[in-house]
């Protein structure tokens, strides 16, 4: 969630702590505060949840068994079993949804799903990557966001901002020297808000024979600003065919 900006000069302290751990995943909590130097006011800004999966340094295909924590409550452990139970539901639903594909449109309308859909194409190189050669999360976030970026722009013509983002699922991992294609499309717009989802598909082109493969999906939410900042409407989505419409219908539920 982005819920206020950091402007230049301010100071930002990010904060991590661990609040859940399953038998191979562990959930982090991240909350971000700016602090004017000048004042010294302070205000949160940014607040998202992790999840980890440890893997073996010397095969990276097995995934380890994570240390349990201490909880202080009960309570403690039973809401964030519902968050892990919760997080495997999403990460299952958007993996079936893997076969979508975004197809170039021919002088598309105005406010179309055709009309805003973008693509950029990456190639994974040496500072993408981890020291074991897999493509850092945070690398990936970045290039996604840029690319919803341009969607909501192209919509709405006026000045964007990320308003949330809604559970980055990480599918595969994705090795250097491999060619991704970022693609975003608009699924749903309210008043003042706009959906759209965003996926990755990797080609390992170097020393692999494996065929093109889903990597990440998830889904960014924006809203359009005036020059002062202040929020504009957003020119409704026209879907077209029954996918869009049927797209639209499920983004609408998750704003609901």
């Amino acid at each position: 969630d982005f819920l206020s900006p950091v402007c230049i000069g301010e100071g930002a302290n990010v904060s991590a702590e661990i609040t859940y751990t399953s038998r191979h995943s562990v959930e982090v909590q991240v909350n971000v505060m700016s602090e004017n130097i000048l004042t010294g006011a302070k205000k949160v800004t940014n607040k998202a949840t992790l999840w980890y999966v440890p893997l073996s340094l010397k095969n990276v295909n097995k995934v380890l068994e994570v240390p349990p924590i201490q909880y202080a409550r009960k309570e403690q452990e039973d809401e964030g079993k519902k968050r892990y139970e919760e997080q495997k539901l999403d990460r299952l639903e958007t993996k079936q949804r893997n076969g979508d594909v975004i197809f170039p449109v021919i002088n598309p309308e105005p406010h179309t799903v055709g009309y805003s859909q973008s693509s950029l194409i990456h190639l994974v190189g040496p500072s993408d990557c981890t020291l074991l050669g897999f493509v850092h999360g945070g690398v990936t976030m970045k290039l996604m966001d840029e690319v919803a970026g341009i969607v909501a722009a192209r919509h709405c013509k006026t000045n964007i901002v990320t308003a949330s983002v809604d559970a980055i699922n990480f599918h595969e991992k994705i090795k250097k020297g491999s060619v991704i294609t970022i693609s975003g499309r608009m699924t749903f717009t309210s008043n003042k808000s706009m959906e759209i989802e965003v996926f990755v598909d990797a080609d390992p082109f170097v020393d692999e024979p494996r065929e093109r493969y889903r990597a990440v999906s998830a889904f960014f939410t924006y809203v359009s600003l005036s020059k002062d900042g202040k929020p504009l409407p957003v020119p409704q989505l026209l879907t077209e065919t029954e996918d869009e419409k049927r797209r639209f219908e499920e983004g609408k539920g998750r704003y609901l």
